[in-house]
């Protein structure tokens, strides 16, 4: 790589280091130290011109502890957290970032780092576009690195050119008449022990976004909603709702914010990474608002709620059938109830409004659908860190696989279940959470 000169002589080698050092410490990525720390391995191989082995199969080893021979097909994490990592990095750099002259892009398709000028357009790679570094420099023409363009190896190289076309058309002809003689190939379609039964080859899975304007309606009225009364919607009527503040203004801003379609930032991660999860299975997501939905879309295929029943009342219709159940009396408790505590276990895992430590809890619950025809994921917390926490788990095989290794049957078939998770939460998010209860079913 070229060094580049700034005006005040600073290496652009160093500026570059010293600008991702300034991002994995800002308060937007303190808040994912895993993000931080692909964000830095990515960027070290860039720096020390090992592009060429920033690769999915290797980010999963060397950054998420993937064996060495792990099903990437089948194991989105890499994909999911590189989604992830091109939010946090776009956060940064509307935030805290914005008077930096220089952000870093993740193209989407790949995984090596890109240093632009602020308020360049994106670059797509393209066939004729020359073969560039990936780092250019923002703040001077400076020295550049010549390119090269494909078509200046036209004339040079057409003898080998036209005899890898004769032998690639000899192939394929081979190949096609291969395949008259034995009839169609048929490739079998990825599979995961777990997330093969939420999404289906062909199929879309309803993926439910929470309704955070409900959460602002609770938390500033004190007032409960349940399924028939978010059904209804009369608690969005300023005739029937609460009286919120003394003058007028007051309560056009509360009845706003609870009419209002809001979901939280955690709540759009997870979404993504359930997007990226079901295209490796060749599946799809059906993105729906908790409000926009009726009963009957419950009734057939596979559905996965997100959030507490404080945002996504849904969850309503599978809690007879749960044992551990969140609460909160919006004064003093909020944690999960334990309805049929075994030998040892609480009650009720508990946490206070003044707690110190911030312990959040989570519960994650793979059940059959209404119609005992698909399935049911329901990923909830007692907060936003504790939604985080529980999505995290069931995004990381290296955590998921044990556990369902663990509750498997005898004859390998993988039950319903339902599990706690306790973490903590730092700066509004959740930090490595740890399984205290579970139970399966049928």
């Amino acid at each position: 790589m070229t060094v580049m000169k700034f005006d005040h002589e600073v290496d652009l080698a160093v500026y570059q280091r010293e600008l991702v050092n300034r991002i994995v410490h800002s308060p937007t990525f303190g808040k994912s130290e895993r993000l931080g720390t692909l964000l830095s391995y990515i960027c070290e191989l860039a720096f020390d011109g090992r592009e060429a082995e920033i690769n999915e199969q290797k980010i999963g080893r060397e950054v998420f502890g993937r064996s060495e021979h792990y099903d990437s097909a089948v194991d989105g994490i890499v994909r999911s957290q590189a989604s992830r990592l091109r939010q946090r990095l776009e956060m940064y750099f509307e935030e805290e970032g914005a008077n930096e002259p220089v952000r870093i892009v993740i193209p989407r398709g790949g995984y090596v780092p890109v240093f632009q000028k602020q308020g360049a357009p994106p670059q797509s790679p393209s066939v004729s576009d020359p073969i560039k570094p990936p780092f250019e420099s923002p703040f001077s023409p400076g020295e550049q690195t010549s390119s090269i363009h494909p078509r200046d190896f036209l004339p040079q190289r057409w003898p080998q050119w036209g005899l890898s076309l004769v032998l690639g058309v000899l192939l394929i002809a081979a190949l096609i008449h291969d395949r008259q003689r034995k009839g169609p190939i048929v490739s079998a379609a990825p599979t995961h022990p777990f997330w093969s039964h939420i999404f289906t080859k062909g199929q879309a899975t309803i993926v439910v976004a929470p309704d955070s304007g409900l959460v602002i309606f609770r938390s500033l009225s004190g007032t409960d909603v349940n399924l028939k009364e978010y059904l209804d919607a009369t608690y969005r009527a300023e005739s029937s709702g609460p009286q919120i503040g003394p003058t007028a203004i007051q309560k056009e801003v509360f009845f706003g914010l609870t009419n209002a379609r809001y979901t939280s930032m955690a709540d759009v991660e997870a979404i993504s990474s359930l997007k990226d999860r079901a295209r490796t299975l060749e599946s799809d997501v059906s993105l729906r608002f908790a409000r926009d939905l009726r009963p009957n879309d419950f009734k057939t295929g596979n559905v996965v709620l997100l959030g507490a029943d404080s945002a996504d009342p849904w969850v309503e219709l599978f809690e007879p059938s749960m044992n551990f159940v969140l609460g909160d009396d919006y004064a003093r408790f909020y944690g999960v109830l334990n309805r049929s505590p075994q030998k040892g276990e609480p009650a009720r895992w508990e946490s206070k409004k003044n707690d110190p430590q911030q312990q959040v809890f989570a519960v994650i619950a793979y059940l059959p659908n209404l119609a005992g025809d698909g399935n049911a994921l329901i990923i909830e917390g007692t907060t936003i860190a504790g939604t985080e926490a529980a999505t995290d788990f069931v995004s990381d095989d290296a955590r998921l696989l044990p556990f369902l290794n663990q509750i498997r049957r005898s004859d390998g078939s993988l039950p319903h279940f339902e599990l706690v998770l306790e973490a903590h939460n730092i700066s509004s998010s959740a930090v490595q959470s740890q399984i205290l209860a579970w139970r399966t079913s049928n």
